[in-house]
């Protein structure tokens, strides 16, 4: 038997509960191969799935946890072996398949990757779903033609996971970096990453002109709604806005104008379902232009026990960072 952290729902419950249970191997879903997990994480909709706060999860029994890192100890997939190291992230796992928030689980081996030779499991998890979406952003804006030549890049959700992978990223690669955040007690943990300047995140969180001032080269997203909106409004000339979060509302008050007048690219970034190809290039690279030290920095390191009350603070603004979660402590 093995600990997993299950989350139940009854048919009428408006919230699901959850707990640390001893479970069989013969419980866990089909798949090829059987990791053992060392490491999961903590991502911000990893929170909104455990706090029911949004409907990601639809079935239940579901073990949460959309990443984890390990071990393979069965294998009939071609692609890997008895003792493999490897990492997965997305691909619907901790939503629709039973995740990472577990000591064992039971995945295809289409959805994994080997973990790279330059990452720890723990580092691999610190880095996690939120650190390769980061990645997968600068990519973007790179493969868009934004260079540090072109001008300072705004880094939405700086205390959280993608905010703080982003900055360290973009400050490691050259760009100046412009920090949004609602968090003054942090502006010193920000500017540690390597951003320039911060401002308050109420400059963009509301209402506002369907065209600002020209300030920004490039743009990284997790928060959506106005200030998204807000963000393209205020773009460069032919800059480039990559989104990836939702984090203020999944809506988008905002006009054609900063498209046809400015010619900005707002470019959707997707982490679940993308291609292992680019995954495999996201974590190639985080391997080069990640710095460790900021990483170390950014991590604090919980148990399965933990895990539900670090999601109710995750949600509350209460934590900052990456959140590894030992899955054996």
């Amino acid at each position: 038997m093995f600990k997993a952290l299950i989350l139940n729902k009854k048919e009428n419950d408006k919230k699901a509960t959850g707990t640390v249970e001893n479970i069989n191997l013969s419980d866990l879903p089909e798949g090829d191969v059987l990791i053992n997990v060392k490491y999961s994480t903590l991502n911000y909709k990893d929170s909104l799935a455990i706090t029911t706060s949004s409907p990601i999860i639809r079935n239940f029994p579901m073990i949460p946890g959309i990443d984890f890192c390990g071990e393979v100890e069965e294998s009939s997939n071609n692609n890997f072996k008895v003792g493999d190291e490897v990492i997965l992230n997305g691909f619907g796992v901790g939503e629709k398949h039973w995740g990472g928030l577990s000591q064992k689980a039971k995945v295809k081996g289409d959805w994994l990757i080997n973990l790279p030779e330059k990452f720890s499991k723990k580092q691999a998890m610190a880095i996690g779903t939120a650190g390769y979406t980061a990645m997968l952003c600068v990519l973007t804006l790179e493969k868009n033609g934004v260079s540090p030549q072109n001008g300072e890049i705004l880094v939405t959700g700086a205390t959280g996971g993608v905010g703080s992978v982003a900055i360290s990223l973009l400050n490691n690669l050259g760009y100046q970096v412009c920090a949004s955040s609602g968090r003054s007690e942090h502006h010193e943990y920000i500017k540690s990453l390597g951003a320039q300047r911060i401002i308050d995140r109420k400059e963009l969180s509301e209402p506002g002109k369907p065209l600002g001032k020209e300030i920004w080269a490039g743009a990284i997203d997790s928060v959506g709604s106005h200030t998204l909106a807000n963000i393209c409004a205020s773009t460069k000339y032919g800059g480039v806005v990559a989104a990836c979060g939702l984090a203020q509302g999944f809506d988008l008050p905002s006009t054609v104008m900063p498209f046809i007048l400015r010619g900005i690219t707002l470019a959707g970034v997707d982490s679940v379902y993308c291609p292992i190809k680019n995954r495999k290039e996201a974590w190639k690279r985080l391997s080069t232009d990640l710095n460790l030290e900021h990483l170390e920095k950014m991590t604090k390191v919980l148990t399965l026990n933990d895990v539900l009350k670090a999601s109710e603070n995750m949600l509350n603004n209460k934590t900052h960072g990456r959140i590894v979660i030992d899955v054996n402590a």
